[in-house]
C-alpha cells in the first residue's frame, strides 16, 4: 500500500500513458475498448495496468464478466487522473496564451450577486495590474459553474459551496466572501408598494398576487419554498420560472406579479426607478458565497491577483 513517504518512488514509476489509460477506462469500461482507443495491443494495456497496481500497491478494479468495475481504490485513482488532465487543459491553454504573445487570459465563473459589486471592483483592479490581460467571465448557478471548474474550462469561481461533507465535493477549496440579503420587488405602481410601509408586510399579502421565481434546483429557488413551506402555504398555481433576473424584472415592471432577487441588485433597480423593494423581510436566508478554487490544481499569479483584490473588498 502507498503512503505519503513513498510519494517520489510513486511519481519516478508514474507514466502518462498509464494515466491515459485509466482515464480511457473510465470512459469506455472495457481494457480491450481502452486499448483500442489509445492505439495499443491489449496485452500491452494489460500490462500496463498491472504495472500501475504494482506502484500504487492496490488493485483497482473488480472484473465483471469482459468489463472492469473500479473498486473504491480505482475511484480515487480515477478522479485523481481527472483532476490531473484538467491541470493539464488549464496549462495548456496558459501556454497557448503566452505563444500568442498576450499576457494571459483569465476564466471566471460568477453567480449574478457578485456581479454588481465584489466581481466589478476586483477585475477593475486586475486589469490596472495586468492592461493587456484578456478576462472571459460566465454567469450561471452555481452548480454548472463547478462543472467547468472541473473541466478546466474557468480558472476559479465565485458561487456558493456545494453540500462540503459530500465526498464528491472534497476537490473545491471554498473561500467565504459575503453572506446574500433577499429582497421582494413588484413594480412602481403595484398595489402593495402603497402599504404596510411602516410595520411591513405579512407574508398573507403576497399570496394574492402572481410571482416569478427562479427554476427548481437553485438555492434561492429552495429558500423561497421554505419561506412559503413555514408559513403552511403552497407555492402559487401559474408560476413564471426563468433563472434570468433581467427576465424577471422585466415581467415585475410590466405586471402586478412580484418577484425575490438579491438585494444588492434589487437596490440598483429601485435607485433607477425601474421597481420597488416591498417592505418583507424573509425568514429564511441564502449560504454565504465566495471564490472556489481545485485544491490539485496550482493557481497561476493572475488568478491568485485576482482573488486577493477579491477578498481584500470583502474582508474573508
Amino acid at each position: 500500500m502507498s503512503n505519503p513517504s513513498s510519494t517520489p518512488q510513486l511519481l519516478n514509476r508514474l507514466r502518462m500513458r498509464q494515466v491515459a489509460l485509466i482515464l480511457a477506462i473510465g470512459e469506455l469500461r472495457t481494457l480491450r475498448a481502452a486499448a483500442q482507443h489509445l492505439g495499443m495491443a491489449q496485452p500491452t494495456a494489460s500490462k500496463m495496468l498491472q504495472e500501475l497496481e504494482d506502484a500504487l500497491g492496490e488493485p483497482l478494479f473488480d472484473r465483471e464478466g469482459r468489463g472492469l468495475k473500479f473498486n473504491p481504490a480505482g475511484e480515487a485513482v480515477l478522479n485523481s487522473f481527472r483532476s490531473l488532465r484538467n491541470t493539464v487543459v488549464a496549462l495548456g491553454r496558459e501556454l497557448h496564451e503566452l505563444h500568442l504573445g498576450s499576457t494571459g487570459k483569465l476564466f471566471v465563473g460568477s453567480i449574478t450577486v457578485a456581479a454588481p459589486s465584489y466581481l466589478g471592483a476586483a477585475m477593475i483592479g486586475l486589469k490596472k495590474q495586468y492592461p493587456l490581460l484578456s478576462i472571459e467571465l460566465v454567469v450561471d448557478t452555481s452548480d454548472r459553474l463547478i462543472e467547468l471548474l472541473r473541466e478546466g474550462s474557468l480558472d476559479m469561481v465565485i458561487g456558493r459551496m456545494p453540500d462540503a461533507n459530500s465526498p464528491d465535493n472534497q476537490d473545491c477549496l471554498f473561500r467565504p466572501i459575503a453572506e446574500e440579503a433577499l429582497a421582494v420587488v413588484a413594480g412602481c405602481s403595484h398595489p402593495l408598494t402603497h402599504t404596510g410601509k411602516r410595520k411591513g408586510l405579512d407574508f398573507a399579502a403576497l399570496l394574492d398576487f402572481p410571482w416569478v421565481l427562479q427554476l427548481r434546483g437553485s438555492p434561492l429557488r429552495e429558500v423561497i419554498e421554505q419561506e412559503f413551506r413555514s408559513h403552511h402555504a403552497a407555492l402559487p398555481q401559474g408560476l413564471i420560472e426563468t433563472s434570468s433576473i433581467i427576465t424577471a424584472t422585466d415581467l415585475v415592471a410590466q405586471s402586478s406579479m412580484i418577484a425575490v432577487i438579491p438585494l444588492a441588485i434589487a437596490k440598483r433597480y429601485e435607485k433607477d426607478r425601474h421597481l420597488r423593494i416591498l417592505p418583507y423581510s424573509f425568514t429564511h436566508t441564502l449560504t454565504a458565497w465566495g471564490s472556489l478554487v481545485l485544491r490539485e490544481r496550482t493557481i497561476n499569479p493572475i488568478t491568485r491577483a485576482f482573488l486577493s483584490l477579491l477578498h481584500a473588498d470583502g474582508k474573508p
